[in-house]
């Protein structure tokens, strides 16, 4: 077995910390790279990705049938996440299911398969370092910094605007499937001012 010592840490030359969300102009820009590159399974990897606010382990986990009944993709879905084995519910909207029904047609899935294949013989679907990677290679592509965003920018991005658009902290809890609201708040990087005012305004 390898040893420990022999590796290098995952996170050696990187900048550590939260990664910050996209903003909606860097949703778009990426969604037009992704479309006039004919990027299929990327378009829909990243239009799902948004949607759901999922790990990038349950991301990369999603079978067909775990987003369609019969012929058709659902407009809301839920799965198990693995680090929490809670339940966890999310939505697809019409630009995602269009995105990945097409991905669904190219690639001839069926319903048992993983909804993103791995290339590579020895691992079933994509890994989370493939995807981390591909995160990567979206970000750059728009002129990014790549070192600066994450697969938790995907996780994070829908559930900030969310946030920044509701004050609900408790509709993002549920989004995100935290089991506390102390963890969306940190997740969210929300400043004490912030949930102070919020608090304020919040009548008992």
């Amino acid at each position: 077995m390898e040893s420990n010592q022999s590796r290098e840490p995952w996170n050696k030359g990187k900048l550590i910390g939260q990664k910050p969300p996209l903003k909606p102009k860097d949703i778009w820009a990426i969604r037009i790279h992704l479309q006039n590159e004919h990027l299929i399974r990327d378009l829909a990897m990243f239009n799902l990705a948004i949607d759901s606010k999922l790990r990038g382990c349950d991301l990369v986990n999603l079978k067909v049938r775990d987003i369609t009944h019969g012929n058709q993709i659902l407009a809301r879905a839920m799965v198990v996440q693995r680090k929490t084995q809670r339940p966890v519910q999310f939505e697809l909207t019409e630009p995602t299911r269009t995105a990945v029904a097409a991905w669904m047609e190219k690639a001839k899935l069926r319903s048992e398969q993983y909804l993103f294949p791995s290339r590579l013989s020895k691992s079933p679907h994509v890994s989370t370092r493939q995807y981390a990677r591909i995160v990567h290679q979206w970000v750059s592509a728009i002129g990014l910094d790549s070192t600066v965003y994450g697969t938790h920018t995907m996780r994070r991005t829908k559930a900030t605007l969310i946030y920044k658009r509701t004050k609900n902290l408790r509709a993002v809890q549920l989004l995100l499937g935290h089991t506390k609201l102390e963890s969306t708040v940190r997740y969210l990087g929300i400043e004490v001012d912030d949930a102070l005012e919020i608090s304020e305004q919040t009548e008992i």
